[in-house]
């Protein structure tokens, strides 16, 4: 039976050969991880950043040779992502993130800085941040959570709820 993860990570390869030649070129927005490595696997050229502050260290980013920018689930660590996103030069984006939960908090670490979440958008304040910063949303994708080994009313209303937002965008000349 496939994870909560291996399914997420099959719906994000899944749109974004959608979108993109199988050889596109990718910067990933991300430290390398299985997903990105998975993304090497089924035929993309995945560079990734290595863990950079991206609200302050990105300058070396802006200009990247890639055919697209990934950023899975990185931009509500950040207390800024507006920055990078207006001034990044690439003519395509795919992006995800997680939606905010009505029933839940945000999910903050007391004890590690960087495993908090800054923001978690609903669609329409990510896409108002897509907008604003020159991005204009060509196709996206809503899921929920399927984690079938949990029981209870929290699990039930994850299970029932978008809990995942993608989208592909392209720069808006």
């Amino acid at each position: 039976m496939l994870t909560p993860k291996d399914r997420r990570f099959k719906k994000t390869i899944a749109f974004a050969k959608k979108h993109l030649p199988e050889d596109a070129s990718l910067l990933d927005l991300g430290t390398p991880n299985p997903l990105s490595e998975l993304l090497n696997t089924s035929g993309f050229s995945v560079q990734s950043t290595k863990g950079e502050n991206l609200d302050t260290d990105y300058e070396r980013f802006l200009a990247p040779n890639v055919d697209c920018i990934t950023a899975f689930e990185i931009f509500e660590h950040m207390l800024a992502p507006f920055n990078i996103l207006s001034r990044i030069k690439c003519d395509k984006l795919i992006a995800s993130v997680p939606l905010k939960l009505w029933f839940a908090s945000a999910y903050w670490n007391e004890k590690d800085d960087w495993d908090k979440h800054y923001h978690e958008f609903e669609k329409k304040q990510f896409d108002y941040l897509l907008k604003h910063s020159g991005w204009q949303i060509k196709d996206s994708l809503t899921w929920a959570s399927t984690d079938y080994s949990k029981i209870g009313i929290r699990p039930l209303l994850r299970y029932i709820t978008p809990r995942y937002y993608m989208v592909y965008c392209e720069r808006v000349k």
